[in-house]
């Protein structure tokens, strides 16, 4: 029968392992099991080890060389579904015939004829691909077809079975790893591709220095040391289409970031936008034009959109992927209808790039389940289309459009209000202090702090398209089905407008608890606004000033990853605060608490939300019952004040 399939029927090397695919209907196909690839990149690369390492345990890796479903056999799902089954009893098989036990599988899909859906479905993991060569090249001739590396663990300690260390490879990461004082840097920076191995080993050692008083310019954090200084900038002002890059400064820090997500069995990706004001910097080229502000004044500055990932506790675990757009104006010639604009030259085009960022990801993290939460922004019709057409990705929207529905009563929200509560929870509504208009910041009204009561319900409904997109033009535009929360404060204090949210998602709300759960999630998105406000208040990024757009993308780029891990680090104070302080501090930080805690006669740290605690209070937190746990502003400012005291006990300890 193998000699159906592209290859032939053989033949395999090593230990081998064969199986028949039978039905009631027939032999449908089969799998052949034989040793696994001498050596490959970038598997080797996922796995972690090196040369020696993989000499004495690659007999634990097993290939499926051959996977055939007859070319007569058409059955939806079926190549998956024997996949599955396949994993189910391969490697008890395995161990019953050569008396040990295979830890990993790989196999591999040639591009050139098949996309390898059927192994995404199954759980298997993309992790690269080869270079064309096969186990008969002697003399590298690359002369087969390049084809999509996919492996399935079995277990899933095995890089520890093989004697790996936690962090090896590209696996799992849990959300503080490798965080501590010393090596984060070079953890989330470290071998950035920017052309030149000393420039990626400037950017490590840029970071750490940055991160340590991060609302100062880099001249001041560099404190005189004016070749610091001078290496901080030929690095910024590279030419501008040098590999320096925003995304490539990121590039390390995204591929941690993935391996945190693995970790998780949901990850919530949020996606949101933030303008960044540069009107005063009136030299630097590049900028765009940004909404008038409240007088109706123009100003200039850059969009920052990012895509900022949590843990479904709260937990940040980094950025995936950030653009800092330079917004044009639309020409006053451009009188093409909206319906007729390719979809690339619309404004709200970002928001799927970003999504088809998460789908490509996916393929990395089978297991993971992703859900884009987004604000009211990216509630348009393509968008939802989008995920139709890729649907490995949740959307969890909130409606910004009252649209008109095929059944009565007409509108979308007259028939989430019409509809029969299903359950009703409670949410903490934050105090919100008032605040004047500012020249970069709109005015804020005051808010009590409460705990709002909501009423749940929930609808199916058809998203029709817009009326720009006509039948005749666009047949190809059709109703989306989609799912409605509706979440409603019905008894709100007195002078105070009800919380009411419409969110739309393709996640199931069939029962109140997935309801509840999708209600919960997005009360979470919050977590990216407090990342911009780390940014600015605490990172200052709306204060830099270099010459030209690129070299502020390059800038911003360092700090978005320092205003993760200050966040993180306060999230974990909060959230986990019986993890050891070692998580996040090394030793010389922990013995300069234990010194400052010892001057105020407090207790000194043992646990992490007891040194977050203590930082908070260098920073001026009170630590009273009544207090509420300390903010991002004041844990920045004590983490600030606390580096100088750092470094200062530091000399006194070497001295």
């Amino acid at each position: 029968m193998m000699v159906e399939h592209p290859l032939g029927a053989g033949p395999l090397v090593g230990r081998q392992l064969r199986y028949l695919i039978h039905s009631s209907y027939g032999w449908l196909g089969g799998f052949g099991f034989a040793a696994s690839a001498l050596q490959l990149a970038d598997r080797d690369k996922w796995i972690g080890w090196d040369r020696k390492q993989r000499q004495a345990h690659l007999h634990r890796v097993i290939a499926m060389s051959r996977f055939l479903l007859r070319p007569s056999v058409q059955c939806h799902n079926l190549a998956s579904k024997v996949l599955s089954m396949s994993m189910a009893v391969m490697a008890d098989d395995f161990e019953y015939k050569y008396h040990y036990r295979p830890l990993l599988l790989e196999s591999f899909v040639d591009l050139s004829h098949y996309s390898g859906t059927c192994y995404q479905a199954a759980n298997w993991i993309e992790v690269g691909k080869t270079k064309g060569r096969g186990r008969q090249d002697r003399f590298s001739k690359s002369a087969l077809s390049v084809k999509a590396i996919y492996v399935y663990p079995i277990e899933k300690d095995f890089r520890k079975q093989l004697g790996l260390s936690p962090d090896a490879g590209l696996g799992a990461l849990a959300p503080a790893d490798g965080l501590d004082g010393e090596q984060w840097a070079a953890h989330e920076f470290g071998g950035a591709p920017l052309g030149d191995a000393r420039l990626s080993k400037r950017l490590v050692s840029v970071a750490a220095a940055k991160a340590e008083a991060p609302g100062r310019a880099f001249s001041g954090v560099a404190e005189g040391d004016w070749a610091a200084t001078k290496a901080y900038y030929r690095m910024i002002d590279q030419p501008e289409d040098s590999e320096v890059n925003l995304p490539n400064i990121l590039a390390p820090h995204r591929q941690r970031t993935i391996r945190r997500m693995m970790g998780q069995k949901t990850v919530l990706c949020l996606q949101d936008g933030s303008e960044l004001n540069y009107t005063n910097l009136d030299k630097c080229t590049g900028l765009g034009d940004l909404k008038a502000n409240q007088t109706g004044a123009r100003t200039r500055g850059l969009n920052l959109h990012s895509t900022f990932t949590i843990a479904p506790n709260g937990l940040p675990l980094g950025i995936l992927k950030a653009q800092c757009l330079a917004p044009q104006a639309k020409s006053p010639d451009d009188k093409r209808h909206p319906g007729n604009l390719p979809l690339e030259e619309k404004k709200t085009f970002v928001w799927i790039e970003h999504y088809r960022d998460l789908v490509e990801i996916k393929q990395q993290i089978p297991q993971t389940q992703l859900v884009n939460v987004c604000d009211r922004e990216a509630d348009f019709f393509e968008m939802f289309e989008e995920q139709k057409h890729n649907p490995r990705v949740e959307l969890l929207i909130r409606a910004h459009h009252d649209r008109s529905i095929n059944e009565e009563p007409f509108k979308l929200f007259a028939a989430a209000r019409q509809a029969s509560v299903q359950s009703r929870v409670r949410i903490d509504i934050k105090r919100q202090s008032a605040r004047t208009k500012k020249s970069k910041q709109k005015a804020q009204p005051a808010r009590e702090h409460r705990i709002a009561e909501l009423a749940i319900r929930t609808i199916q409904i058809e998203l029709n398209p817009p009326s720009y997109f006509s039948h005749k033009k666009h047949p190809d535009k059709t109703p989306i089905a989609i799912n409605l929360v509706h979440a409603l404060e019905e008894s709100p204090p007195e002078n105070t407008e009800p919380v009411e949210w419409f969110l739309l998602t393709t996640l199931p709300v069939a029962t109140k608890e997935e309801a509840e759960q999708c209600l919960r999630w997005y009360t979470l998105r919050w977590r990216i606004e407090d990342w911009h406000r780390v940014l600015k208040s605490g990172c200052r990024i709306d204060d830099l000033a270099h010459e030209t757009a690129e070299r502020q993308r390059r800038a911003i780029g360092i700090n978005l990853v320092i205003a993760w891990r200050i966040m993180l680090m306060t999230l974990l104070g909060r959230e986990m605060p019986e993890l050891p302080a070692e998580l996040l501090f090394s030793d010389i930080e922990l013995r300069t608490l234990s010194a400052y805690a010892q001057k105020k006669n407090l207790k000194p740290p043992q646990h992490l939300g007891e040194a977050v605690l203590l930082v908070a209070r260098i920073g001026g937190y009170l630590g009273r019952s009544s207090d509420p746990p300390p903010g991002h502003q004041v844990l920045w400012q004590g983490y600030t004040e606390f580096q100088y005291i750092r470094a200062g006990f530091e000399l006194l300890d070497s001295g």
